[in-house]
């Protein structure tokens, strides 16, 4: 009897995965044709456009690159910043429509895309933005839409970008409730990324750190807005201090020019373009996305580190990584950049709080070995680039950074949080075994000893030394120079070009302009970019396609609804881990971004 059930349990078995397999095929033919038929029928765009930006959105610096994220409208800031250049030399696209007013974003993304956009209006075309308000926070939203030609406002909207601020939790009173106990040592006083666990307040260090990014920020937006709107930097002053402002009122000082809803301002852009058709950006991006590389042109290896840096590598095959930074991986796509004679230089894009010290000295002897073999590389650093990020940023003949961007944070942050206690308090009894001495060592049950304490210390002066000493070989620094701005502090990007730790002030185009430099190419020359590390399988491939057409992007669309069913995506965004009791170069509990 038993047999019976089992064969027959099989034969269901069998009967359902070969069913599933037959879907799979017939989705993949599906694809397959679709993509045929979309390369002839071309990219389904308008002949005359204005294009839709949307930055209301939560934006990271890079696209995850997902099968799930497909045909969904998340953009990336480098997607705009590739996007707006293709935009500029398109005869179709006429201008940019631009909706912004959340509050979320960030100064140093905002400074990215002002430059971007800046660059667009170049090539003879116009922006016209419209927000319902400017928010609490939002520097960043009126520092884009300052760099419009025309900036709206809706009726009764209000005008409440007051400033930069920080606020910080402190968690030191609840882990003594529960008896955590956080045992962090850091090197030195502004390491300050574990004093949320560690203290009830701001330190000094901390307190003065956090103070001086946020007026950096404060002083680099105003600049930049009173240059783009023509006025007078005391005049705008007058207008954040006074916030909550009218709209009215606004507009009377020139910080706006145009009072409409969206809808008004949407018609005015499409009948400046001529009675145009309002694209949204992502279908533009998705659908010329695949002709962005100038094929034919000298080619720069783009490589685009993004995320916490950590050991080891992806085996995600539905993502190119796009929230990690892998060791293996991106020293592999280093050293195959290095080694195509095709490659002209490397740009590398960092946009990382950092993370592994084992992970970030792996990539740096990469980089290193790349120039020593004659490939010049550019650090166009993103929204920030701190500890480990910077670490690895000085791999680069030069390194160039938004004013706003976060980076230095030279330091080393290594401890835990021991939560037996917290166990104990909720009925959990814990018992460990160890055979070795110090089998426990990264035990989160047990705080350390005094000894192994001493051990910690002794590690984190190691990593520290050699930290500082391989920034001052690399900036050509006095190693004492190094260690008075060291210590872990983040700077701005402008406050780290003052003290030598970056090059020049500037987004991705100036970082393809020196690499043009270096690799000897003529400044009017166009560039084709070679992603690396590249992506994996037949998911990457079909994501690639596409790029290509509409039809071909509708045919990903079904693939992906046949990939959301909740057991494939749980498994797929929990392939996540969290380094802990080891050293770490990261620069987590920045000011907010």
């Amino acid at each position: 009897m038993p047999m019976i059930v089992l064969t027959w349990f099989w034969d269901i078995l069998k009967g359902l995965l070969n069913s599933i397999a037959k879907v799979f095929a017939f989705t993949l033919i599906l694809v397959g044709v679709l993509v045929v038929v979309g390369l002839f029928m071309g990219d389904g765009l308008s002949r005359n456009m204005v294009l839709e930006l949307d930055l209301r959105k939560e934006m990271d610096d890079k696209s995850s690159a997902s099968l799930f994220d497909i045909g969904q409208g998340k953009l990336s800031i480098m997607d705009v910043v590739l996007g707006l250049d293709a935009a500029s030399r398109d005869g179709r696209v006429k201008g940019v429509y631009l909706r912004v007013g959340s509050g979320d974003l960030s100064v140093p993304k905002a400074q990215e895309l002002r430059d971007a956009l800046t660059r667009f209006k170049q090539g003879g075309k116009f922006v016209i933005a419209h927000a319902q308000s400017f928010y609490s926070g939002g520097l960043g939203d009126y520092g884009v839409a300052a760099a419009s030609d025309q900036i709206w406002m809706q009726p009764v909207g209000t005008f409440f970008s007051s400033g930069a601020s920080s606020s910080t939790m402190f968690f030191k009173g609840l882990f003594d409730k529960i008896e955590a106990v956080p045992q962090f040592v850091q090197r030195s006083e502004y390491k300050n990324a574990a004093n949320v666990f560690t203290e009830t307040d701001f330190t000094p260090a901390h307190r003065e750190a956090t103070t001086r990014v946020l007026q950096s920020w404060y002083d680099s937006s105003v600049s930049a807005a009173a240059t783009d709107r023509k006025l007078d930097r005391n005049v705008l002053i007058s207008v954040l201090e006074a916030a909550p402002v009218q709209v009215e009122e606004v507009q009377a000082k020139g910080l706006i020019t145009n009072i409409g809803y969206d809808d008004d301002a949407r018609e005015a852009a499409r009948k400046q373009a001529n009675n145009a058709t309002v694209t949204r950006f992502d279908r533009y991006v998705q659908a010329t996305r695949g002709r962005w590389s100038g094929g034919g042109a000298p080619t720069i290896a783009f490589i685009h580190a993004a995320g916490a840096i950590v050991e080891g590598t992806s085996d995600n095959p539905l993502s190119s990584g796009g929230n990690s930074v892998t060791g293996d991986d991106y020293a592999k796509a280093i050293k195959d950049a290095a080694a195509d004679r095709n490659v002209r230089a490397i740009l590398l894009r960092v946009d990382s709080p950092g993370g592994s010290a084992i992970a970030s000295d792996q990539i740096l002897d990469a980089l290193m070995k790349a120039r020593a073999a004659g490939k010049p590389i550019v650090v166009s650093m993103g929204s920030v680039a701190a500890s480990g990020g910077y670490y690895i940023a000085l791999g680069g003949d030069r390194i160039i950074a938004q004013p706003g961007t976060l980076t230095g944070s030279i330091g080393v942050l290594w401890g835990k949080v021991a939560v037996g206690g917290s166990l104990e308090m909720a009925g959990v009894e814990t018992r460990e075994i160890g055979i070795g001495k110090e089998a426990l060592f990264l035990s989160g049950v047990e705080p350390w000893t005094p000894e192994q304490l001493t051990k910690v210390n002794a590690q984190a002066d190691v990593v520290y030394a050699d930290f500082t000493r391989k920034v001052a070989e690399g900036r050509k620094l006095a190693l004492a120079t190094v260690q008075t701005i060291a210590r872990g502090r983040v700077w701005t990007g402008a406050d780290a070009k003052e003290r030598g730790l970056v090059d020049e002030l500037g987004g991705f185009w100036t970082a393809v302009d020196d690499a043009k430099e270096l690799a000897g190419i003529a400044p009017e020359t166009r560039v084709a970019f070679k992603n690396y590390p590249t992506q994996r399988g037949f998911l990457a491939t079909l994501s690639r396609l596409a790029g290509e057409s509409q039809a071909s992007l509708s045919a990903l669309q079904t693939l992906n609804a046949l990939l959301q069913a909740a057991p494939v995506r749980s498994v797929v965004e929990g392939l996540a881990a969290m380094p802990q009791g080891r050293a770490e170069l990261t620069a987590i509990g920045l000011p907010p971004q």
